[in-house]
């Protein structure tokens, strides 16, 4: 399989998405969160603002990412890495079309839709978006921890 299959299959796959994030300060946070993607360099969360990988977000934008399959055994597992520009989504627009993709993802998932409602006005919920500038995988041809970059 190529890299960029790999890659595609991971993400196509998984349900959640390791957020790195830091504060102003540069301290380091790790938050899993239930993410749907478009394309595979578009990736959709909900959270609080007040969450602290929401508030660092707004303070650096700049964010990692890893999605991974933790069911499988040592050594044997893929992830795929990610760096990306995060934010909240703020206008209509991108939060109808954010919440398109997010609800598409839902239902696939069993987990019924949403609409813009439970991320707008007084819910307690916001829609973010991480877009992606980098993607690597662990090189599957390497006998150590080497990642290569990938398109998926």
């Amino acid at each position: 399989m190529a890299n960029d299959d790999i890659a595609r299959e991971i993400l196509d796959a998984g349900s959640y998405v390791v957020l790195a994030t830091a504060d102003a300060g540069g301290a380091p946070w790790a938050s899993p969160v239930w993410f749907a993607h478009e394309g595979y360099r578009e990736l959709y969360w909900v959270s609080a603002p007040g969450a602290r990988h929401s508030r660092n977000i707004a303070e650096r934008p700049r964010i990692a990412m890893v999605v991974f399959d933790s069911t499988v055994a040592p050594g044997s597992g893929q992830a795929v890495y990610m760096s990306a520009t995060a934010e909240q989504a703020g206008d209509a627009g991108a939060i109808e079309h954010g919440m398109a993709v997010y609800s598409r993802g839902s239902v696939r998932a069993g987990l019924g839709e949403w609409g813009t409602e439970r991320v707008t006005g007084e819910a307690r919920l916001r829609l973010y978006r991480a877009t992606v500038t980098e993607h690597s995988i662990l090189d599957p041809d390497a006998d150590t921890d080497v990642r290569v970059d990938v398109s998926p």
